[in-house]
């Protein structure tokens, strides 16, 4: 492992006299080997009553490899370049080995011949690794020895695995023959070092300013999410304009409350009642209404299917840390949608309408302002900061024909 201040890289930059297609990479290339073994099985205790019982172990082996470097003179030779080498940044190799043992329990009942109740727990696990879009040089001096260890440029690089402890109850049911289906479900998860991706800024020449950026991925402490889902699916109506067309309704609802518990920064704060989970709505909802029905075209027999979908969700994070500019508010989607093709399905059409209202919603940016407590903010990038969001597809309408041979 070799960590390069950016003193070598500006000394290199000023003692070139000359330098053209200057260009920086960063390379990251993480290894997994991966080995597990499991089992399930049920018990059939009565003819209502069963029990389910499994287990898995797995054992991770990662590997990676960081290098940043700057060139001038073109491209690296991963992209068939010679360019010349101003400075390494960072030339990071680290290896690591987590291993898991995740159990499973589960409990039903049969209430009915067509329905059921249920209880289940579990444990999960997500491997830890090392962040392939991080920067040595930006690791801290934890124990303010006044230099930055191998040790500690290993911690900054690598993040812990995650763990939880999830718990579900529900019941299934089907009534009218199949025609009525639904099922309704309450879930707690109890999360433990949560991995949370994000990126800072880097002073890299002792200004005062950030002047680049690099990725780190952290844990947080603790977590728990809970929440309900009520989904299900009807026959609406049969035989209505011929022998063997149907209107079917499908539905979903849920609500999730997600919360840090605790989540411990940079500083040594505890700021868990300050940070959100990411991406995480408390309200989402669809439905959609489809009509099928057999259609003749040119003397070619086949189906026609046509159906429409609403969906909503709600207010949303896209980081950690509320940002106004960038949290998406609730908002409502609209597609619809029609297909018709042979028996067999040898050949067929689709048209096909996406975000019909044409609404704009973010799913996805970069943050680089700590938001103030009168709604200002302040740079964390540069001298103005740096705000990005990328936003979800427009309106969009498709049509095409395919045929099978």
């Amino acid at each position: 492992m070799a960590l390069f201040e950016t003193g070598d890289l500006l000394n290199a930059i000023n003692s070139t006299t000359a330098y053209t297609g200057l260009n920086a990479q960063t390379f990251g290339d993480v290894g997994t080997k991966t080995w597990s073994i499991f089992g399930d099985f049920t018990f059939d205790l009565t003819d209502r009553f069963s029990v389910a019982l499994g287990a898995r172990y797995t054992e991770d082996e990662r590997t990676s490899k960081v290098l940043r470097r700057t060139y001038n003179g073109g491209f690296s030779e991963f992209f068939g370049g010679s360019p010349n080498l101003l400075a390494t940044t960072s030339d990071f190799n680290g290896k690591a080995t987590f291993d898991d043992f995740s159990p499973r329990v589960s409990v039903s009942y049969k209430v009915t011949d067509d329905s059921n109740l249920y209880a289940t727990y579990s444990q999960g696990f997500k491997g830890g690794s090392f962040d392939p879009r991080g920067q040595t040089s930006a690791a801290p001096d934890l124990d303010l020895s006044g230099t930055v260890s191998d040790a500690e440029i290993y911690d900054f690089m690598q993040f812990d695995p995650e763990e939880v402890d999830s718990y579900e109850v529900g019941y299934k049911g089907s009534q009218y023959g199949g025609d009525l289906s639904y099922s309704v479900a309450a879930f707690y998860s109890d999360y433990k070092d949560v991995q949370v991706p994000g990126s800072v800024g880097i002073d890299t020449d002792d200004d005062g300013v950030n002047d680049t950026f690099t990725g780190v991925t952290t844990n947080a402490g603790a977590a728990t999410i809970w929440g309900v889902e009520f989904e299900g699916n009807a026959t609406l109506a049969e035989q209505v304009f011929n022998e063997s067309d149907l209107f079917n309704l499908g539905w979903s609802v849920g609500y999730v409350d997600a919360q840090y518990d605790e989540y411990i920064d940079a500083f040594g704060n505890d700021v868990a009642n300050d940070r959100v989970i990411q991406n995480t709505p408390d309200w989402t909802a669809s439905t959609r209404l489809s009509y099928d029905t057999p259609l003749t075209i040119m003397d070619n027999n086949g189906r026609l299917l046509m159906n429409t979908l609403v969906s909503y969700r709600g207010d949303s994070s896209q980081f950690e840390s509320p940002n106004p500019f960038l949290d998406q508010p609730a908002f409502t989607l609209w597609d619809v949608g029609m297909r018709w093709e042979t028996e067999g399905g040898r050949w067929g059409f689709s048209l096909n309408g996406k975000n019909l209202t044409d609404e704009r919603y973010i799913v996805a940016g970069y943050n680089f302002v700590n938001i103030n407590s009168d709604g200002t903010f302040t740079p964390t990038l540069g001298l103005e900061g740096t705000l990005t969001g990328f936003y979800g597809d427009p309106r969009t309408v498709t049509f095409g024909i395919d045929f099978k041979y």
